[in-house]
């Protein structure tokens, strides 16, 4: 049959994917599509399985780490050379520049929000934050084409203190992290009740099915009832699962967890690494405080030696257990610092050009993306937006960039929106 759809390239079957793509929505299984050639899924191109998104909340300023300058705009803070030939780093990232043979920065980012929320929004979701519908986050994205890794865990799991997660946007509740505030303590309230033992537990759990049976069997297809149906259903799995033992801490060396840090950031990174290992696809750590308006050169370099320490340890620990290749490593933050130094000694928003990081999964190894000025104002070789990189990522795990996904309202989205994927950087 001949296109007779203006939709260059698309072949009958793959128009009658995206047609039931918008007519079914969101509850269309990946599966039904799993043979179209509808997307540009390059899957069997790329090595990326899993993802660790280590998010810099605030702003993290590139001139003093991913993309330093010299002069005036430096201030204090010099250059050091990294196992990456010609490429260097700022001077409070050392360990992290003794790794950078496994990994591209990309310079040349830049974002059209200035704002933390807005930024932050953006960067995990690829659009602007609106107030009639929430996005997915880049893990929900994952869940809802791959599901979950380990069928008894999450699917992805936020390691940190931020309110303004975007989730699983308008995604059913179990594409949605579980959130672990702080990675010492583990998961709690996770055991049985004292005294209950497992074979009372399945009872009072078979009888309280069947209580609910009548009302499942009237009101079960509604989203509301059948998403707290599936979060129940979600963490009655979970607390039976042997792989729970993977959010313990404790059974980690002492001298590995303080190789990583003993700080929520460093022990965040050592459970991703331990999460991975238990087949969770997709762990955010983030690390708060680059809001540096004031005292940036006070506070940069204690962020840095956080972020040293897990980034770095993060790394050889992935690699020496054969993981690194199949794990996406992503450094990312909402904006960048000004290059301009202000009256009290700090850097303002600036998300005209900053930076971020790719190690591991595919990506190729040494290696820097785009460039900016001599002042790091302006960017003046590859610029790409949020979205671009958001593709980059996507493109990485081998998800379907094209494919559309109608929301419950039945808008129209793609994972990156209209982002193309830098694929100059994947090996």
């Amino acid at each position: 049959m001949k296109n007779q759809f203006n939709y260059p390239g698309l072949d009958r079957r793959q128009i009658m994917a995206q047609a039931a793509c918008s007519m079914l929505g969101v509850g269309l299984l990946p599966d039904f599509i799993s043979n179209s050639t509808l997307a540009s899924n390059p899957e069997k191109k790329t090595k990326a399985k899993n993802i660790i998104y280590l998010y810099m909340d605030g702003g993290m300023s590139h001139v003093d780490t991913l993309d330093p300058k010299s002069g005036d705009v430096a201030g204090p803070t010099k250059t050091i050379k990294t196992s990456a030939p010609g490429v260097q780093l700022g001077e409070y990232l050392p360990l992290t520049a003794k790794q950078m043979h496994h990994g591209t920065i990309i310079r040349s980012i830049t974002s059209t929000q200035g704002a933390h929320e807005q930024g932050n929004y953006f960067m995990h979701t690829s659009f602007q934050l609106r107030g009639t519908i929430n996005h997915p986050s880049m893990g929900a994205w994952l869940s809802h084409f791959r599901g979950p890794g380990n069928p008894t865990l999450p699917a992805s799991v936020y390691v940190g203190n931020s309110s303004r997660h975007p989730g699983a946007g308008f995604f059913p509740p179990e594409h949605s992290p579980l959130f672990v505030n702080n990675p010492d303590n583990g998961l709690e309230n996770i055991e049985l009740q004292k005294g209950l033992s497992p074979k009372y537990h399945a009872a009072r759990m078979k009888l309280a099915s069947e209580l609910d049976q009548v009302f499942i069997n009237t009101f079960g297809k509604q989203r509301s009832v059948s998403s707290h149906t599936g979060a129940y259903d979600g963490a009655y799995k979970m607390m039976a699962s042997k792989d729970i033992i993977a959010f313990d801490l404790a059974a980690e060396k002492p001298e590995l967890r303080d190789k990583y840090g003993r700080n929520p950031f460093g022990q965040g990174c050592l459970l991703a690494r331990r999460l991975v290992e238990a087949g969770v696809r997709f762990i955010e750590v983030s690390l708060h405080g680059w809001d540096t308006h004031a005292g940036n050169f006070t506070v940069t370099p204690d962020l840095c030696q956080k972020l040293d320490g897990g980034l770095s340890s993060l790394i050889m620990d992935l690699e020496a257990r054969g993981l690194l290749a199949e794990t996406l490593i992503v450094l990312a933050t909402e904006f960048g610092r000004t290059p301009k130094i202000n009256t009290v000694l700090g850097r303002d928003h600036y998300p005209k050009a900053f930076s971020g990081c790719l190690f591991g999964g595919g990506v190729k190894s040494g290696g820097v993306f785009g460039a900016t000025n001599n002042t790091g104002e302006d960017v003046v070789d590859d610029l790409i937006t949020i979205p671009d990189f958001n593709a980059t990522i996507g493109y990485a795990l081998g998800l379907p960039l094209e494919q559309i996904v109608t929301s419950p309202s039945k808008r129209p989205f793609k994972l990156a929106d209209k982002g193309v994927p830098i694929t100059k950087i994947l090996g």
